[in-house]
């Protein structure tokens, strides 16, 4: 008699490229969907959120991303986020993506700010991004292979940090954004 066969190994998980994305027009309107590794190598337009994470003393969430992200290895960001998922909508996005890289559960709905369209000069393509905030007063835990390094800087020493520091383009651009903003600037 054949003994039974062992259980099959768990199927691996998904790789982040394998993530279907919609991709979008110059209007923000969905066009079409793609895997992100196909929209990332034809420079199709997509669409991402930008969540600033502030704690209870009002200093911003600052870290570093993981050499292993496909866009961006190893460079500072003062957001946490992501791409917004096929059929997924931006404030659904800001939640997950907020709640994912800080390791948190039962953040409040984060603020929705303003979007831009971000053009990136490194043949990447471009990508509409919403610009959100949110107060996270939750001991954090960063997913070890999203986050390299973190802790939360009063936003006094983020802005000394800028010339210093390598930050992610578009992170950077949405900050930037978010300065004038506040400033009473146009934003986009």
């Amino acid at each position: 008699m054949t003994p039974p066969a062992p259980p099959s190994a768990a199927s691996p998980a998904p790789s982040p490229a394998d993530e279907v994305l919609d991709v979008v027009d110059e209007h923000d309107v969905v066009v079409g969907r793609a895997p992100r590794g196909e929209v990332y190598a034809r420079g199709l337009r997509h669409r991402c959120v930008f969540v600033l994470a502030r704690d209870a003393e009002d200093r911003l969430f600052v870290h570093r991303r993981t050499a292993t992200k496909l866009v961006y290895p190893s460079l500072y960001d003062m957001f946490v986020g992501g791409v917004v998922g096929a059929g997924e909508g931006y404030d659904e996005a800001a939640l997950r993506e907020a709640e994912e890289e800080l390791g948190v559960r039962g953040l409040p709905r984060p603020t929705p700010l303003f979007r831009f369209l971000y053009e990136d000069g490194g043949g990447r393509g471009s990508w509409w991004s919403a610009v959100y905030e949110v107060r996270c007063t939750l001991p954090v835990a960063p997913q070890p292979e999203e986050v390299a390094w973190h802790t939360f800087l009063p936003e006094s020493e983020v802005e000394a940090r800028l010339a210093d520091w390598e930050w992610v383009p578009d992170g950077f651009a949405a900050y930037e954004r978010l300065r004038a903003y506040r400033s009473g600037r146009t934003a986009g």
